[in-house]
């Protein structure tokens, strides 16, 4: 009689609950449409820098990661170092800045550096943190990088 009791229920609330929207589909974006116009500025880069270029996105994208992983484990020291060594103004060598700038508009050059410059006021925001326990601020920091990610692709697009 028990089995047949929980049946019901599950029977009688199936319903419900599919009719309930999922979390995740709450915070997605609108897919863009097929046949939307992109209307992002082109811009051209040699191949051999184009490419390097696209990895050095990926790899800001995976220090993100890695960064909100850190974070997640409070390990705000190690979220600080990523962020510096890979986003971060002392990382511009890394990523042979000076090299793709000159084929870069300025408003994409200013967006680059915004992003460098905001990667090392997360890492300030993060060894706080580490000192005082309050993760809201490196939070903010980070969403303030991710930000500048989310405008540069929204304005720009390499060919």
């Amino acid at each position: 009689m028990h089995r047949y009791a929980i049946a019901v229920l599950i029977t009688l609330a199936f319903p419900v609950i599919a009719q309930q929207p999922a979390t995740t589909e709450r915070h997605q974006p609108a897919p863009a449409k097929p046949d939307a116009v992109d209307t992002r500025q082109l811009v051209t880069f040699p191949t051999t820098l184009r490419q390097h270029t696209l990895a050095n996105m990926r790899n800001h994208l995976l220090a993100l990661q890695e960064i909100q992983a850190a974070l997640s484990q409070q390990q705000y020291d190690i979220a600080a170092n990523v962020a510096e060594e890979r986003l971060g103004l002392s990382s511009l060598g890394l990523h042979g800045a000076h090299e793709v700038a000159k084929y870069m508009p300025i408003a994409m050059q200013d967006n680059g550096a915004a992003m460098h410059k905001s990667a090392s006021r997360f890492v300030i925001a993060s060894h706080n943190a580490a000192a005082t326990g309050d993760v809201k601020p490196a939070l903010a920091a980070l969403a303030e990088i991710t930000g500048t990610c989310v405008a540069c692709h929204a304005g720009f697009r390499l060919h």
